[in-house]
């Protein structure tokens, strides 16, 4: 989906294969390829085309028309009041069909958009929105599997699916409607400016936060993914994205308080990852980074990471670890951090996942941030050993680039402000070991020499 080129009518390529078979006498598996090869050389865009073999298949065998027509045929049945169980059991059917062939890759959700699938299953799911749940769940399914680029996004937007969308959403307490709900609020946002603030103006935050305090932590774990979509500037096209309004928009009716119930839950709740990832997207200022703070959050994410490390579960320490990096973007947190021992927990940490470079750099990230601009922060890291942590990991996983560039970056905050850090780094021989890395990847080069220079050696740039 999303191809470039001049466009062409199923009618068109049709006429052209069935010329290939009858004018140049080829074989239709050959005539189909032929045409595919010439309009590909022309510059032609056959997103959305049903490639068939003349005398072979047909554009009606393709699934996903098959599909879209019975599903046509059918839906004057829903003006019924209640539809037949075989109408139910039919339906089903088709929308499990579009959703199992455009979520399997392929040509068939361009196939089904350009034959106007996208306005027809948002028009349907208006229609089934007072019909059966299991229907609607079905058609929401189908529908979030096809909204995979710009054009159908776009499609479901002047449709009306932002409207449609919340007017289910906000009908229903099923956890698995609302799931299948949010699933398409995840799918037509990404990478769509105009669609996410579509929602937010339909107040989707409102819903968020209802669902949140009414339905159990979890529940329904694509709301939050919603939550993180709607606030991830992705749209290439705009200069200049509004999710920092909406993240403060959320924060400021208690979104961010909501989440953290997901902590104080304890490292078993089925939503703290998803919280985690939630929550970092709303941390977007001083003053929410300092809320979240006030609220306990540092206090229940250390918490977490302590568990993490008891409970041997990586996913856990990562997000955690991601999220307090955020929130020690304020000054005020990154006190109240290394105040609980933040320093010594998260070197403990790093003792348990010493054979994830991923979880460590992570982990390396936070301490760069606490350490930025604070020379006591920077002296206690040392202390606790970060420098040790640095030089054990750049030496063990030398492939491991992102890490390793963490690393350069967690070295220079170490001791740009701190000569006597200087010292002692150097002599356990880190600049050898940042100079392989400088040596080893074009990624790290540049964070490299930064390191090296903030070490006081003058042939940094060597």
């Amino acid at each position: 989906m999303g191809s470039s080129g001049r466009p062409i009518s199923q009618e068109a390529f049709d006429a052209l294969v069935a010329e290939n078979v009858s004018d140049l006498f080829m074989d239709p598996e050959e005539a189909l390829e032929d045409a595919v090869q010439t309009l590909t050389l022309q510059g032609v865009n056959l997103s959305g085309i049903v490639k068939c073999v003349p005398g072979v298949n047909r554009v009606e065998d393709n699934p996903v028309m098959r599909s879209l027509g019975g599903l046509k045929k059918m839906s004057g049945r829903l003006e019924c009041s209640v539809l037949e169980s075989s109408d139910i059991d039919e339906m089903v059917e088709y929308f499990d069909e579009i959703c199992s062939s455009c979520s399997s890759g392929g040509d068939n959700a361009s196939i089904l958009m350009k034959n106007g699938g996208i306005e027809f299953l948002v028009s349907f799911c208006g229609a089934c929105h007072d019909g059966s749940d299991r229907v609607l769940i079905s058609a929401l399914r189908a529908l979030s599997s096809v909204l995979r680029d710009f054009q159908s996004r776009e499609a479901f937007g002047r449709g009306d699916g932002p409207k449609i969308t919340m007017d289910i959403l906000r009908s229903s307490d099923d956890p698995n409607l609302l799931d299948c709900g949010f699933s398409v609020v995840v799918a037509a946002a990404t990478g769509n400016e105009i669609v996410k603030e579509a929602f937010v103006e339909l107040k989707i935050e409102e819903l968020f936060l209802e669902i949140l305090r009414g339905q159990p932590t979890g529940a329904v774990p694509n709301l939050y993914d919603a939550i993180r979509v709607l606030l991830t500037p992705d749209d290439n096209r705009v200069a200049a994205s509004q999710v920092y309004g909406y993240a403060r928009r959320f924060a400021k009716i208690g979104i961010a308080d909501a989440l953290l119930d997901a902590f104080h839950e304890g490292i078993g709740s089925p939503g703290l990852l998803s919280a985690c990832i939630a929550l970092k997207a709303i941390a977007v200022n001083d003053e929410i980074c300092r809320s979240i703070s006030s609220k306990g959050g540092i206090d229940v994410i250390l918490q977490c990471i302590d568990d993490s490390s008891v409970y041997n579960n990586k996913a856990v320490a990562k997000a955690c670890c991601s999220l307090l990096s955020k929130l020690a973007g304020s000054d005020a947190n990154k006190n109240a951090i290394v105040q609980r021992d933040g320093l010594d927990r998260l070197i403990k940490l790093s003792s348990k996942f010493y054979d994830d470079p991923s979880v460590l750099q992570e982990i390396m990230s936070i301490i760069s941030v606490l350490s930025l601009r604070s020379p006591e922060n920077a002296s206690r890291a040392l202390e606790a050993g970060a420098g040790d942590l640095a030089i054990q990991a750049m030496q063990k996983f030398p492939a491991a680039y992102q890490m390793q560039r963490q690393a350069c970056y967690m070295i220079r905050n170490l001791v740009v402000r701190n000569p006597e850090n200087r010292t002692i780094l150097l002599s356990n021989g880190i600049d050898k070991i940042i100079r392989r890395v400088k040596g080893s990847h074009e990624s790290c080069k540049e964070a490299a020499a930064d390191a090296l220079r903030d070490l006081g050696l003058d042939d940094y740039n060597a």
